[in-house]
């Protein structure tokens, strides 16, 4: 299968991107993001390095792509009628890909690099793929027509907390994602209540 780089407008093979979004996540696993390079990463991948600069410019491009590839299949949450059920179902993903994934290894790494590389903070902005998958939640559960504004501010309330639970080193099994979920229940039942909306 042919996929298209939209970037340079070249066809790219799909085995040889999936070798180098593979590639990328086994060796930061085993040596770090600081010492992966992309010419590590095209010869872990068994491709020509032309082939990988061709398509990235950067590491944080290529963690980034094999990151969001995964992130969007496990966070994909099915719909349920008790949405406290479906936040808490959200959560439990999440908590799960950021600590035991190796995309989300790779996530964590590129939050950690945007803390002191504008280049990384732009890109991940740029593909707020945790965010997307949230919104998806939230969309279901505030109501389809819930401006951006007021979606934006709740996925901040759901997954904030989480965050900080996790990238200050606390155990994720000490997480009472129930009580995150229904507390956060609460409050966007409150917001839809009360309801910006687009029109």
């Amino acid at each position: 299968m042919e996929q298209q780089n939209g970037r340079l407008g070249r066809p790219r093979s799909e085995r040889a991107r999936a070798a180098v979004l593979h590639a990328a996540d086994d060796l930061l696993v085993e040596v770090g993001y600081a010492a992966m390079t992309l010419k590590g990463i095209a010869d872990r991948a068994g491709v020509g390095r032309q082939t990988v600069y061709r398509w990235w410019s950067t590491k944080a491009e290529i963690l980034l792509e094999a990151s969001a590839d995964d992130a969007r299949q496990e966070l994909a949450v099915e719909p349920a009628d008790d949405p406290v059920a479906e936040l808490t179902a959200y959560l439990e993903a999440l908590t799960a890909f950021l600590t035991r994934s190796h995309a989300g290894a790779a996530y964590r790494a590129l939050i950690g690099e945007a803390q002191h590389d504008p280049a990384v903070a732009a890109l991940l902005a740029g593909d707020d793929v945790i965010g997307d998958s949230a919104r998806v939640i939230l969309r279901r559960v505030l109501g389809v027509d819930t401006c951006r504004h007021t979606l934006d501010q709740a996925t901040a309330s759901l997954i904030g907390p989480l965050f900080f639970w996790l990238f200050t080193g606390h155990d994720p099994a000490l997480l009472d994602t129930a009580a995150l979920a229904e507390t956060c229940g609460r409050q966007f039942a409150v917001m839809s209540g009360g309801g910006e909306s687009t029109g």
